[in-house]
């Protein structure tokens, strides 16, 4: 089997998953999965909980957030080296207008990253809604049309491996950080 034919059947198989211009139910679950994946959500998201929690929720989210932001770097890096054009549609104009490239899918990287991490770091009941919510996020990419099967995979197995390394040397780079700018981060 070709490179080019596996092309090929990976997006027969992502079509067969799209619903993005099939209104009704399970597009609006689409909808709000694949957004819910989004940075800037997550970003906002960790800082204003970091402002108002304790030391232990105060861990987990820095940790999330510097693994998210180090997790970008490497997945804007692969996507410009890559360059695979997203599939066509309407649905996702804001995605296909500041990111034209499809792979890997950021939004699994940073999905599976957060789960894995929640996993090391957050409570179990957060880390298993995580673990639920990764997946569904992947797939809705993949529905709305922003995204090949492929893409999400791979973003997938990206996020894991970032975050199994961010796991390895978050604790000497926070420490590193904290005496430089002389103030705690949690």
């Amino acid at each position: 089997m070709s490179f080019r034919s596996l092309l090929e059947l990976d997006a027969r198989l992502s079509n067969k998953l799209r619903v993005a211009e099939k209104p009704g139910a399970l597009r609006n679950f689409a909808v709000f999965f694949a957004h819910s994946g989004d940075s800037w959500f997550w970003v906002i998201a960790l800082i204003l909980g970091w402002l108002i929690s304790n030391s232990t929720w105060k861990k987990w989210g820095v940790v999330e957030l510097f693994c998210i932001l180090g997790l970008a770097g490497v997945v804007l890096m692969i996507k410009f080296l890559v360059r695979r054009e997203r599939p066509q549609g309407e649905w996702g104009g804001i995605y296909r207008n500041t990111d034209p490239h499809s792979f890997p899918s950021g939004h699994a990287a940073r999905a599976f990253l957060i789960a894995v991490i929640a996993a090391a770091l957050a409570p179990a009941w957060l880390a298993a809604l995580l673990w639920i919510w990764a997946p569904l996020v992947s797939l809705a990419r993949v529905a709305m049309g922003v995204h090949y099967l492929s893409d999400v995979v791979a973003g997938a197995v990206l996020g894991v491996i970032v975050a199994l390394i961010g796991l390895q040397i978050y604790s000497p780079l926070i420490n590193w950080l904290t005496s430089l700018i002389g103030f705690p981060l949690w």
